[in-house]
C-alpha cells in the first residue's frame, strides 16, 4: 500500500501528509524538558539544589508535588529498548538499590516537609514489577511516611509495568497499595516480531491483566505500541491495531522506532535487513492514526492518543495540558521531585538528574549527598521559550498577547528571526500566524517537534559549547 503525495485527512484535528513529512523529517529533540537534558552541565550540584527547595519554599510553595521513582532493573534485554536498564536475574540488587532510595526519599521528605502534597506519582524503569511484592508495598509506605499524598480520588498515581512479569493478583495487590493508573508495553502483537526483539508477550497475557486492572477499578489502563520493528509490515501493524482497539485501552502511546545502534547496545542485536523501509514506516503511521481516530481516540500529540472522556483529552481542551519528564500529564504546576539512579527533578527554575550509575549513586548517599550529579538553571529566555514550546507541544496554540503580558517583551521583535522561520512553516501550510495567535494547523501537528525547535535558541549554537553529543531521534 503506498502512501498518496496528496495529504490525506485523517481526523478532524490531526491530517497525515506523507510528501510533509519527507520533506520536513529531521533529527530534533522531543522536548520533555526545555532547555533539554543534552544542555545540563555538572557544575550545577546539590547546593544549587538546596537552593531551588528553600526559593520554591520562600515563595509560599503554592504547587503540588509530583514525584518520580526509578526502578533500573529488568529480567529480559528487549533488542529495542533505549532506556536506562540494568538486566540482572540476581535479585539481591533490587535489595541493595531499595536501601539507597529510601534514603534519598528520606532526604527529600525533610527537605519538602510540609511543603503542600502530592498529587502526582510515577513509577518507571526498567520494570517497576521487578522487586516483589511486599517490597513495593514496603516502598509504598515508606513514601507515604515522608511525603503528605492527596486521595485517590484528587490523586494520579501510576506505574509502568511488565506483564509478563506480573500475575492478576499482583495487578490487584498494586491496586491495593495506592496505584490508580497502569501502563505497559505490547509493542506488536505478532509472533514473529516479537521473537526478532527478544520481547516474547502471549496475547492472553497481556489482555489478562488489562482484565485484572479492570477489575481491580484501575482508573486508567495506557498500552505503548512501536511501529519500525523488525519483521513489521502493514498486515501486522493492521492485525496488532485491530486486537488493540478491542481490547479498549483509555490511552496509547505509538512510537517511532529508533534505530541507533551506535548508541544504544541493545540495538545492534537487531537485523537490519529486517527492518522496514522508511516508506513503510510511514505507511504504518498513517494506518495507526487513521485507525485510532476512526475508533474514537483523539489524538494528543507526540504520538499519544486518548479517549475523548480521558482527563489528557479534557485537559488539553481546557488548555491546561502539561508536558514534563513523563510525557504528557494534567499537573502543570506540580514540583517534580525525581528519585532514583539517572532520575530528573524539575523543581522552582531548576532541573537536575541523578548519578547515572549505581556506584555514583550509592557513592553520594553514603556521603550523605544527595546524588545530584548535574542539572541547569534556567534564566529568564529559558523560562519564556519554555512556556512557549509548552503551549504549542500541549494546547497546537499560543496566544501572542498573553505572553506579552506575562514579560516583558514585544514578541514580534523578541522573536524577529524566529518569526521568519515560522512563515516558512506558514508557507508549508503547519502553522498560522497573525498578531494575536500562532496556530499549528492539523498537518502541522505530526510536526509539532519542527515548530517547537524554531524556539530552541541552543540549536543554533556552535558545536563547542554544546555540553554533550547529541543523538536526537527523527521528528517523524
Amino acid at each position: 500500500m503506498a502512501v498518496p503525495a496528496s495529504a490525506v485527512p485523517i481526523s478532524s484535528n490531526v491530517q497525515f501528509d506523507a510528501a510533509l513529512i519527507r520533506k520536513m523529517s529531521q533529527q530534533g529533540p522531543r522536548y520533555t524538558s526545555y532547555p533539554t537534558a543534552d544542555r545540563f552541565t555538572d557544575s550545577f550540584g546539590m547546593g544549587d539544589y538546596l537552593q531551588a527547595v528553600n526559593s520554591v519554599r520562600s515563595m509560599g510553595a503554592r504547587n503540588p508535588l509530583s514525584l518520580y521513582i526509578h526502578i533500573p532493573f529488568c529480567d529480559k534485554l528487549c533488542y529495542y529498548c533505549a532506556c536506562n536498564k540494568i538486566i540482572t536475574k540476581v535479585r539481591s540488587k533490587a535489595d541493595e538499590y531499595l536501601t539507597y532510595l529510601k534514603r534519598e526519599i528520606e532526604m527529600q521528605g525533610k527537605l519538602f516537609a510540609d511543603m503542600n502534597t502530592v498529587e502526582q506519582l510515577h513509577f518507571g524503569g526498567g520494570t517497576p514489577t521487578y522487586i516483589s511484592d511486599a517490597q513495593m508495598g514496603e516502598l509504598m509506605a515508606y513514601l507515604r511516611k515522608w511525603f503528605r499524598f492527596a486521595t485517590d480520588d484528587d490523586g494520579e498515581y501510576s506505574i509502568e509495568i511488565d506483564p509478563r512479569t506480573v500475575s492478576q493478583e499482583r495487578v490487584h495487590s498494586l491496586r491495593a497499595q495506592g496505584f490508580n493508573r497502569i501502563s505497559f508495553g505490547v509493542q506488536d502483537f505478532d509472533p514473529d516480531v516479537q521473537k526478532a526483539v527478544n520481547r516474547i508477550q502471549p496475547e492472553e497475557c497481556t489482555l489478562g491483566v488489562m482484565q485484572a486492572a479492570r477489575d481491580a477499578g484501575f482508573r486508567s489502563i495506557s498500552i505503548d505500541l512501536i511501529y519500525g520493528l523488525p519483521k513489521q509490515n502493514l498486515m501486522t501493524m493492521d492485525k496488532t491495531l485491530s486486537k488493540v482497539i478491542a481490547a479498549n485501552p483509555d490511552r496509547l502511546s505509538v512510537y517511532n522506532y529508533a534505530h541507533m545502534p551506535t548508541l544504544f547496545k541493545p540495538q545492534r542485536r537487531i537485523n537490519e535487513d529486517e527492518l522496514p523501509s522508511g516508506e513503510t514506516k510511514l505507511d504504518m503511521l498513517s494506518l495507526c492514526i487513521k485507525r485510532l481516530t476512526e475508533a474514537g481516540y483523539v489524538y494528543i500529540g507526540m504520538d499519544h492518543f486518548a479517549k475523548p472522556n480521558d482527563e489528557l483529552a479534557i485537559a488539553q481542551r481546557q488548555g491546561r495540558l502539561h508536558r514534563n519528564f513523563q510525557g504528557y500529564s494534567t499537573h502543570a504546576e506540580a514540583e517534580m521531585v525525581a528519585m532514583g539512579v539517572s532520575a530528573i527533578s524539575s523543581v522552582g527554575s531548576t532541573y537536575s538528574q541523578n548519578e547515572k550509575t549505581l556506584e555514583g549513586y550509592y557513592e553520594r548517599l553514603e556521603q550523605g549527598e544527595l546524588p545530584i550529579c548535574r542539572g541547569l538553571k534556567m534564566n529568564v529566555d529559558d523560562l519564556l521559550r519554555r512556556i512557549i514550546i509548552q503551549m504549542l507541544m500541549c494546547n497546537f496554540e499560543l496566544s501572542v498577547k498573553s505572553l506579552e503580558l506575562a514579560y516583558p517583551i514585544t514578541f514580534a521583535n523578541y522573536f524577529e528571526k524566529e518569526l521568519e522561520k515560522l512563515r516558512a512553516l506558514e508557507a508549508d501550510g503547519l502553522v498560522t500566524i497573525d498578531s494575536e495567535w500562532i496556530t499549528v494547523t492539523p498537518k502541522g501537528r505530526l510536526l509539532i517537534r519542527n515548530i517547537c525547535m524554531v524556539f530552541d535558541r541552543y540549536l543554533g549554537m556552535p558545536r563547542e559549547v554544546k555540553v554533550e553529543r547529541m543523538h536526537y531521534s527523527k521528528t517523524i
